[in-house]
């Protein structure tokens, strides 16, 4: 994340006074921080060569002190700096590193890491912003919510150095895995040209198997380093007698950078490698994550708009399988497991079969009557949930095997009629699925903005542009319903993925064998995800990931029981006209589950004083938006010691909010520097160029870009003390 010659973990801070330009002038910029002059002047190349219709020009001074300054394309001019602009000032490549746009589901995913603790700075700086819940303490500002894990108990013969040599050979081979985001200014994947394998291996003296998976989900991902998924080795008990356990893998991902898949197509690689003697043959994988990026913004979406623009889910479509009720009064992520035994998955698939469907259309047909029971009405209803796609059955040679986050979740909707035929139900999930299965690549981003709008409607401010990598917008379309995001449902049907039989003897002659993996409770993506997969018996899994704090232990094993025993149930009805009622009666006698109500957000106060200063002193205002770097703010607050006010404000708010609440807050004759780390650097820019007479009301900008709350705060601070410092 920094140019060539910086320090690892060292951020860059920006500096600009926004006063008024002639047409055609240039914007003037500091740069402060840990930049030799070669080091600035691969920054400045690299700007000129990304984007050709600015002119860049740089001054060096001193280290650490340069000054740019980009001229706007002559025609029209500009007053404000692109978001890919200001995105690669303030957080450069790295040393032969490449960058991709962040889209779709995949930018859903971010914005959810990202979002947690953005909300709130309390008066006593007790809560960060960012990536996850901040404390304060210089910690790095990991995602701690945000983590997927899978384990599995190693059977045979175990060498520690040939297990991580295979990994980091895989790492070298696999692009995904030297890959994290950049958020500074437009959400970007960022691949590194090297990284190292995370493995890290602990005793079973000193820790249990759930305090290493508290733990290890405790500590979360730092978004801005690579790489995004680390493992850890719980060693063999000591002694290694009949009754011991094995060795046991961790492998914790996180979902914004790979899905379930791409994880078992790694891992597919990693055991080619260690049955290697630890080095995987070949040199990186093609196609990869950079083919899939051009091929999907070469995407025509005509088809898909207009296939959107119809198969939006209306607003009163039921999308909540449980009854609103009050607050839980529990945390954290749950899982239930349930398996249909290989006889009843045979009847279930031969049911859905003589009916022209596949059983996850069944599992479709039960989740719907769930979602309808749960509304407690009566006649038809439309119904809506998501349903994993995985996003590799497109037309890119090769893209089958891509490691990544290929798969998104698109919205089913269907109409629920109780006195309807079961068969007619079914075929309908079944044909919806089909539709949806010709738009992989679609997501609820896409979708948003290919949504109908009433025309009354007035215009929520500029939308995405077309087509598949499209940015985000503000909120739902007028008129539509929820979709795959906080509030619904995803059902997940996972394919088996199993080893090549050459693999798997080759493992075996070596007295290996390669466990399925498991999962934790994980990210669930929402309030419930229901995954369902087959095992290596030919039963049907069903899992289910619930957020405790929505759904409590009582109402999910209600909810899962209910699912298991209307799957089940489903052979029975062989008559052509067993409608959808007669099979929800079976349920009559049971209670329909619980789910708290949705909290609304919390309303941002406009303005919010951190410490006061002296009555004439100047005011530093910290800007906040999500992704802003846990705890950077606070180490800001702490480490300041001159006499100015300094106060925070979101950087979403009105733009009218802003001038009158900093106007009450400076005063007459008082300077303001308006600044932020990372996403709220860029938002306190925004805040400078949209408010009304900000030259005479902002004296100067500090942005900085995106490190871990010590280098964040560290940075904001250079940049800060270089325009309240007089020059020397």
């Amino acid at each position: 994340m920094s140019s060539q010659g910086v320090p690892r973990g060292a951020v860059l801070a920006v500096v600009h006074e926004p006063v008024a330009l002639s047409p055609g002038g240039p914007l003037v910029l500091e740069l402060r921080g840990p930049l030799g002059p070669a080091d600035a002047e691969t920054v400045a190349a690299r700007l000129a060569q990304r984007h050709r219709a600015f002119g860049v020009a740089l001054d060096s001074h001193r280290p650490g002190h340069h000054t740019l300054r980009l001229t706007p394309p002559a025609a029209g001019g500009l007053a404000a700096l692109p978001a890919d602009l200001l995105a690669d000032l303030l957080a450069p490549p790295p040393p032969g590193g490449e960058i991709l746009p962040v889209t779709g589901h995949q930018q859903t995913l971010l914005r959810a890491a990202l979002t947690p603790a953005a909300t709130s700075t309390s008066t006593s700086t007790s809560t960060g912003t960012g990536t996850g819940a901040g404390t304060g303490d210089g910690s790095d500002g990991s995602d701690g919510g945000g983590v997927e894990q899978l384990y599995w108990d190693w059977s045979g013969p175990f060498d520690v150095a040939r297990f991580a040599a295979a990994w980091q050979s895989v790492v070298d081979r696999e692009c995904v895995l030297r890959a994290c985001f950049d958020w500074v200014a437009a959400p970007r994947l960022v691949l590194h040209a090297r990284a190292e394998a995370d493995i890290a291996v602990c005793s079973p003296a000193a820790v249990t198997w759930p305090q290493l998976l508290r733990r290890d989900r405790a500590r979360g991902f730092a978004l801005h380093r690579p790489g995004l998924l680390r493992l850890t080795l719980l060693a063999a008990e000591p002694g290694g007698g009949a009754g011991a356990a094995p060795p046991r893998v961790l492998l914790t991902y996180h979902p914004a950078l790979l899905d379930e898949r791409g994880v078992h197509l790694l891992l597919r690689e990693f055991y080619r490698a260690y049955a290697a003697g630890g080095v995987l043959p070949g040199g990186e994988r093609r196609p990869d994550l950079r083919d899939h990026a051009r091929w999907l913004a070469g995407q025509d979406t005509t088809a898909a708009r207009q296939f959107w623009a119809r198969a939006v889910p209306p607003p009163r479509a039921a999308t909540r399988p449980g009854r609103p009720g009050g607050a839980t009064g529990q945390s954290g992520p749950g899982l239930l497991d349930t398996r249909l035994r290989a006889p009843e998955t045979f009847r279930l698939r031969s049911w859905a079969a003589l009916r022209g469907a596949a059983e996850s259309s069944a599992l479709h047909l039960v989740w719907a009557l769930l979602l309808y029971r749960a509304a407690g009405v009566s006649g038809p209803l439309p119904v809506s949930f998501g349903v994993q796609l995985s996003g590799r059955d497109i037309a890119l040679p090769g893209a089958a095997g891509i490691p990544g986050l290929l798969d998104s979740p698109l919205p089913m909707t269907v109409t629920v009629d109780p006195a309807a035929p079961l068969a007619s139900l079914l075929h309908q999930v079944r044909d919806t699925l089909l539709d949806l299965a010709a738009y992989p690549w679609a997501s609820t981003e896409t979708i948003r903005a290919w949504a109908p709008r009433p025309p009354a409607a007035p215009a929520a401010g500029p939308g995405p542009v077309a087509g598949p990598a499209a940015g985000p917008v503000a909120g739902p379309a007028a008129g539509v319903g929820p979709l795959c995001g906080a509030g619904s449902t995803l059902v997940r049907f996972d394919g088996p993925l199993v080893l090549p039989k050459v693999l798997r003897s080759e493992l075996s002659a070596q007295g290996v064998h390669a466990d399925t993996p498991r999962s934790a409770a994980g990210a669930a993506g929402g309030p419930l995800t229901l995954a369902a997969r087959h095992d290596t018996a030919g039963g049907l899994v069903l899992g289910l990931f619930y957020d405790r704090a929505q759904l409590a232990d009582e109402d999910a094993a209600a909810l899962h029981s209910q699912c298991v025993r209307l799957l089940r149930a489903l052979p029975e009805f062989r008559q052509a006209q067993a409608s959808a009622g007669q099979l929800l009666d079976l349920l009559a006698r049971a209670a329909t589950p619980r789910m708290a109500r949705p909290v609304p957000p919390a309303a941002h106060p406009a303005l919010t004083v951190l410490r006061p200063g002296h009555p004439h002193a100047d005011v530093i205002c910290l800007v906040t938006a999500p992704g802003v770097p846990a705890g950077s703010y606070d180490l800001f607050v702490r480490g300041h010691h001159g006499p100015e006010t300094i106060v925070t404000v979101h950087g979403d708010g009105a733009p009218g909010v802003l001038p009158a609440a900093l106007h009450q807050a400076s005063g007459p004759g008082r300077r303001l520097v308006l600044c932020g780390c990372g996403p709220g650097g860029r938002a306190a820019y925004e805040l400078a160029q949209r408010t009304p007479h900000a030259p005479g009301m902002v004296s100067a900008v500090v942005m900085t870009g995106i490190g871990d709350a010590a280098a964040s705060a560290s940075a904001l601070a250079r940049g800060v003390r270089s325009v309240l410092t007089p020059p020397p």
